[in-house]
């Protein structure tokens, strides 16, 4: 089952389940008003739902449209918490062996996790905007999930039991920012502007043998003003899957049903697997090179990211976004 939210003028927009092929939609306020209720609601919500989805891929339902002239908001326009980990501990190692340092032996059994922005998301063709272009404005293309009420203390055993939703999110960083943050020992603000999530959020089930129960399989692949930055495999190296990253989150707090979380940059230890962000392929040319070649993003900058299913059908519609000023 794949759904999304159409902007429609309200905060959470209108929420439809499309089609496999992401072509038609049908809208869903005939079951629920928004996604947030439906997913505090999940198990009374979703056999109206998928009936929905059966008969919009099927062509038996009525009221169905199809999406050539219609914008998407992130499939949940905000939501209540959207905690971010860093699960590909080959990220954490190149940014660490960039400037000499050895990575902490905790980072083996404990995952980094900060708490971003949730108030609002971008949609997947809204601009990124920036006031300055020397902040760093940079991408990172993630896997992110949508959990239903998470008890706290859950074991990660049990925790995968909670994903309701898989979805594709382009984490944007302001990177010049952030040191200055970090060096305050108290999180990101200003370096962690609004993130953008692609058109549909996708049902475990539906992803088939490209969903484990903890990771999903396949390359992102990430262009950069139209050319192949990276398509590294996202159920590659990743150490921490998502069940681990739940536990971890909800270990002295329980978790809202809508409650996000995200997969922290996709990475591979392959060097032909590319990259996921401009911040670690500055990393491997610092490594390599002993400084850094590849600029941050300007404005006028495009950047692009998707994933396709063994047919090449994009699973989640396509994340395409601009850089513009303020």
């Amino acid at each position: 089952m794949k759904l999304g939210s159409l902007r429609d003028g309200s905060l959470d927009g209108m929420p439809v389940v499309v089609s496999h092929d992401l072509s038609m939609a049908v809208s869903a306020r005939v079951v629920v008003a928004t996604w947030q209720l439906a997913l505090e609601h999940w198990l009374d919500t979703r056999p109206a739902l998928e009936a929905l989805y059966t008969g919009l891929n099927d062509g038996t339902v009525d009221g169905a449209f199809t999406l050539w002239d219609r914008v998407f908001e992130s499939p949940m326009p905000r939501a209540y918490q959207f905690l971010d980990g860093s699960a590909y501990l080959n990220h954490a190692e190149l940014v660490r062996k960039a400037r000499g340092a050895e990575m902490p032996q905790s980072f083996l059994s404990d995952p980094m996790m900060y708490q971003g922005l949730s108030d609002r998301f971008l949609g997947p063709t809204d601009d990124i905007v920036a006031a300055e272009e020397a902040w760093g404005i940079d991408f990172e293309a993630e896997i992110g999930v949508i959990v239903d009420d998470v008890p706290m203390g859950v074991s990660a055993a049990d925790a995968g039991e909670h994903i309701r939703l898989v979805m594709l999110l382009n984490d944007v960083s302001l990177r010049n920012l952030i040191p200055g943050e970090v060096a305050k020992s108290f999180g990101f603000i200003h370096g962690k502007p609004p993130s953008a999530f692609a058109p549909v959020a996708v049902t475990p089930e539906s992803l088939g043998p490209l969903w484990d129960g903890g990771k999903l399989h396949g390359p992102v692949v990430v262009a950069h003003n139209s050319t192949r930055f990276g398509q590294p495999d996202a159920g590659k190296d990743m150490n921490f899957d998502f069940p681990a990253l739940i536990a971890h989150a909800a270990k002295t707090r329980p978790l809202a049903a809508g409650t996000i979380i995200g997969s922290g940059t996709v990475s591979n230890r392959d060097p032909d697997a590319g990259s996921c962000c401009i911040a670690e392929r500055r990393m491997i040319e610092t490594i390599n090179d002993g400084a850094p070649a590849t600029p941050f993003m300007a404005y006028g900058d495009r950047v692009q990211i998707e994933m396709f299913d063994a047919d090449g059908q994009s699973i989640f519609g396509e994340i395409d976004q601009w850089v513009r000023p303020a």
